[in-house]
């Protein structure tokens, strides 16, 4: 049957006010009862593996309290793959750890495929913690998250995790060093660098008022072994900690798993055990590496040594301990052997862990020793090189490892006398060698150098070495070097200079070495040479020819048809040699003179200038002439084609030229070779802006404002920076209410006569927001903005109410209001609130929007003073964030008391 109208109005209303109540009744009820039936979760991970394509395999390993109602039930884990879908997947494992009392462990897994290459976070939310966790307030009521990540990336090939090979619940005692190393191996032998974060709650955020263990000393995590180090403990207690193992492959991040552990710490007064092996090694493939390891306890009592890691795991001759375990009283010993093979070469070395653990009451202290093992493959013999034509022959033998997967070339002008250090693979750059090439494929075992086409330089004796390379970058150790030169049948040019008699002509200076080595037969003369000039510092074309000479002895020219000091760029010569009978034999090098491009700067002059020549310049002579003066001296030498006149003053006009010092490598070409630079003048002024200042900003969470703190770098620090100097008379004042919106200048403060300058952004209405600060000068100068700045809603005290308050008119307590009332405004970080404050039967006593609430114990609606007893709230609080306004939910109760 059908409800007139208005009963269907009035049902509506008065049952949802009522449904309203029951709600808020209920969510209460269940905050408890979930906090009672959860609160089980000690530690966390998430694995995975590649099974093909998209398709990954996850674990979820989950430490959990063993007497909980809830480790029974938790037979599935929802689990969210970072691609907007989820899934539950199954407990496989779940079995209390033997010796360790009411800890279980649970492990889940399950397949997904992803849709496509990408970065993805794969997370598990599961409530509750277990109670009682010293450094996470009301740990009961905080659920564990943990994240991994995921990036699918064709170019870098798929992606294994790390696999943590100690468990992530420990032991220690109050004063005594603690360590813990989670045993990482990546079978992919990808780079792993590790570092600790903040434990994780609700929604992925940090858990709010989350504190490290309180330590007497330090409490760190070595990045490069792992070791996580605790000196020392100072109280009793459950503790969580959480640190992130990052994958880098060719310099990218391909992977990361968050280990969430848990800690108890007891009091105790032995110590942990000590090991003694050797430090870190490297053993070439096809050699056996033995070692022994000792671990001594100090207090006498039994010892147990073990040990995992990488070379275990390895599928062919893994590595092993003898004995393993090793146990016994005191000093016990274990030797390591591994019979290596090519099949464990790889670019980052193998971690092995040793783990020694003592038998001492109340409970066994460990300690852990991290040794990194190289293993390198030997190098390709029998390097041989040939000169032909206009290039060199290289030919070598294979590999002896056939995982090698090609070969890597390199080279250098002139015999080099170097011979690979101990563990020192590849062909390190201070060899003065460069790469030039790979060859592709394990029997491939010939390459040609002809300079990728250019052809190689007459007059230069090349050296090379050659290396083979594997899968993920790891190269052997480098050949024997083996060295040629081309045969000098052509000419070699030398000399492209300003005329060193008369600078002030600008005229240019040819000479080149005539050939030695010509093939007479093939070649009959009589012969002549043809030369070609080119306009600029690249040569592009055949150039325009300037002369030509009848004969091989003249080999000098000078080019007086142009003038360096004038014209806007180098200019660039060839030689060509011809037969008369036969025709072309061939050309020398283009070879450019040397063109100095000045930059004026405050006091300062730098000068550089871009050699194009086919010898190698060891070093350049700046000359340079000073305001009034008819003469150049040297100022100074230089390696590179650079250098910085800072002995100079601003609108004086100072000249300069340059002189470079080169050669061949080959012992009968003319040496040193020394070549001069156009005439060039320059005027230094003022152009330097100041240096980038350093900003900090402080916040005021009572007055709701921040101050901003400005440094420069000192001077010291800024006479190292070419670009920028200290010399500041204002900063500029930049801000953001949030990091969805561009920076605007809002003010300007003068700089201080101290080393600080302050400035205070007061009238805001929230502290968030981000600033920058830029420096300017005297004359306008200004420099780049600082590093930016943001204060987030962490800043000011995070938004908490108390449990009691007590309206008796005694001036104290009177008012219920946010924890932080009286240090803190909670408009600091907090925009408005939304919040219904009930009895026991849902009866709305008091609502508000004020963050403050100023709640006086009364009935909103009549005034009346509210019965003693507890009231129960929900607020939604709408947050100050950096992203914009967020909201979140918090529900609780409050006891009011109005005894005196």
């Amino acid at each position: 049957m059908a409800l007139p109208l208005h009963l269907i109005c009035s049902f509506d209303f008065h049952s949802l006010q009522f449904m309203k109540r029951i709600f808020l009744v209920f969510s209460i009820f269940l905050i408890v009862a979930n906090a009672a039936i959860a609160t089980h979760q000690r530690a966390a991970e998430i694995t995975y593996r590649h099974i093909e394509g998209l398709t990954f395999e996850f674990t979820i390993t989950m430490y959990t309290r063993t007497s909980s109602p809830a480790d029974d039930t938790r037979t599935t884990m929802p689990i969210y793959w970072g691609d907007e879908s989820g899934d539950e997947i199954p407990r496989i494992v779940f079995e209390e750890i033997p010796g360790i009392i009411d800890i279980s462990l649970n492990v889940y897994r399950g397949l997904h495929t992803f849709p496509a290459p990408g970065t993805y976070t794969i997370s598990v939310e599961d409530p509750n913690r277990n109670n009682g966790v010293v450094n996470i307030p009301n740990s009961v009521n905080v659920p564990m998250y943990i994240e991994t990540s995921l990036t699918i990336n064709p170019f870098l090939g798929y992606n294994n995790s790390v696999q943590l090979l100690n468990p992530p619940i420990d032991q220690g005692c109050v004063g005594k060093n603690y360590i813990h190393n989670p045993g990482a191996y990546d079978i992919d032998g990808d780079s792993l660098s590790y570092h600790l974060v903040i434990c994780k709650g609700g929604g992925g955020f940090d858990i709010p008022g989350y504190t490290l263990p309180k330590t007497s000393d330090i409490f760190r995590m070595d990045s490069i072994t792992g070791d996580l180090i605790w000196q020392t403990p100072v109280l009793q207690g459950e503790y969580n900690v959480a640190f992130i193992i990052e994958e880098w492959r060719h310099g990218f991040k391909i992977g990361a798993v968050r280990r969430d552990m848990q800690i108890e710490i007891v009091a105790c007064d032995h110590d942990p055990p000590e090991i003694i092996c050797i430090d870190d090694t490297c053993v070439m493939a096809g050699d056996t590496l033995l070692f022994d390891v000792i671990a001594i306890d100090p207090d006498g009592t039994h010892v147990e040594l073990i040990a995992y890691g990488g070379p275990f795991e390895q599928n062919t001759n893994p590595a092993y301990i003898s004995p393993d375990p090793a146990t016994g009283n005191d000093t016990v010993l274990t030797t390591f052997h591994w019979e290596t093979s090519c099949d464990h070469v790889r670019l980052e070395p193998y971690t092995v862990l040793f783990k020694a653990t003592d038998n001492g009451f109340p409970i066994n202290l460990v300690n852990f020793k991290t040794v990194f093992i190289k293993i390198t493959a030997p190098a390709p013999e029998n390097l041989e090189v040939e000169a032909l034509g206009n290039g060199i022959n290289l030919s070598w033998d294979q590999s002896l490892c056939e995982n090698a997967i090609g070969y890597k070339i390199y080279r250098r002008s002139g015999a080099s006398g170097w011979e690979p250090g101990h563990c020192e693979t590849g062909v390190p750059y201070y060899t003065g060698f460069q790469h030039i090439g790979d060859v592709e494929g394990l029997n491939t075992l010939i390459f040609r150098d002809e300079n990728i086409g250019g052809g190689l330089v007459h007059g230069i004796k090349y050296c090379y070495r050659v290396t083979a390379f594997f899968y993920d970058g790891a190269e052997s150790f480098a050949s024997n070097e083996a060295c040629a030169s081309l045969k000098k049948d052509v000419p070699i040019i030398t000399h492209v200079s300003n005329d060193s008699l008369n600078l002030n002509s600008g005229n240019v200076l040819v000479i080149w070495s005539k050939p030695t080595e010509l093939d007479t037969i093939q070649f009959p003369g009589p012969y002549k040479y043809l030369l070609y000039r080119n306009d600029g510092l690249i040569w592009d074309g055949s150039g325009e020819k300037i002369a030509e000479f009848i004969g091989l002895n003249d080999t000098i020219y000078m080019d007086q048809s142009v003038n360096l000091n004038t014209h806007d760029g180098p200019y660039s010569y060839r030689v060509d040699l011809e037969s008369v009978t036969v025709g072309f034999i061939g050309s020398s090098q283009a070879a450019a003179s040397i063109f100095v491009e000045t930059k004026p700067s405050d006091s300062e002059v730098r000068l550089a200038w871009f050699p194009k020549v086919p010898w190698e310049n060891e070093q350049y002579v700046v000359y340079r002439k000073d305001p009034g003066e008819t003469t150049y001296d040297s100022i100074g030498f230089s390696t590179l084609p650079l250098y910085s006149d800072k002995a100079v003053r601003n609108e004086q006009n100072y000249c300069y030229y340059i002189k470079s010092i080169g050669h061949y490598s080959l012992a009968e070409l003319f040496d040193p070779l020394i070549n001069f630079s156009q005439l060039i003048c320059e005027t230094p002024f003022d152009n330097v802006p100041p240096c980038k200042p350093f900003l900090a900003v402080e916040p005021d969470c009572l007055e709701v404002a921040n101050e901003l703190i400005i440094k420069m770098p000192p001077d010291t620090v800024c006479d190292l920076f070419e670009d920028c100097d200290c010399d500041v008379s204002w900063f500029r004042i930049y801000y953001s209410p949030n990091q969805e919106q561009n920076l605007q200048l809002i003010d300007s403060v003068e700089s201080q006569e101290t080393d600080t300058t302050y400035y205070l952004h007061s009238n805001l209405e929230s502290v968030v927001g981000c600033y920058a600060v830029s420096a300017v000068d005297s004359v306008g100068n200004t420099s780049e903005l600082s590093d930016v700045v943001c204060l987030g809603y962490d800043a000011c005290p995070p938004y908490e109410l108390p449990n009691v308050f007590t309206p008796n008119g005694d001036n104290f307590n009177n008012l219920f209001v946010p924890k932080t009332g009286t240090s803190a405004n909670p408009k600091a970080n907090v925009d408005r609130i939304d919040m219904v404050i009930f009895n026991r039967w849902g009866k709305i006593m008091y609502t508000t929007e004020d963050p403050e609430i100023n709640w006086d114990g009364k009935n909103q609606t009549n005034n009346a003073d509210c019965a003693e007893g507890v009231y129960y709230y929900v607020c939604d609080v709408y947050i100050v964030t950096l992203s914009g306004i967020e909201k979140f939910n918090i529900r609780g109760a409050v006891t009011l008391i109005r005894g005196r």
